[in-house]
């Protein structure tokens, strides 16, 4: 039972009907495509799917490497990220608040 006042089960909730709506979102995408083709492709497909969705997410956003204290720019990038809260790369959701 979910009590109103449990925001850290409310806010569990919504990162799990997110969850969901990526995952129909990327299924849709494979039923339409099929497989076989270049995941540049796929992820092409899956942003403007996003957008038919009104889903937000920002793409290959970079990410440094902390060393010692100092920011290294090692050419990391995030392949997708969905409302700001989760983290897709190639191969699966990374399931991880920002």
């Amino acid at each position: 039972m979910i009590h109103h006042g449990d925001t850290e089960a409310r806010s569990k909730l919504l990162h799990e009907e997110l969850t969901e709506r990526v995952i129909g979102a990327a299924i849709e995408v494979h039923r339409a495509l099929g497989p076989g083709l270049l995941e540049s492709a796929y992820e092409e497909c899956l942003c403007h799917e996003f957008h038919l969705q009104g889903i937000s997410f920002e793409r290959q956003r970079p990410l440094p490497v902390e060393y010692k204290g100092v920011k290294l720019d090692c050419g990391y990038r995030l392949d997708l990220i969905v409302e700001n809260k989760l983290i897709l790369e190639k191969g699966g959701i990374v399931r991880k608040v920002l």
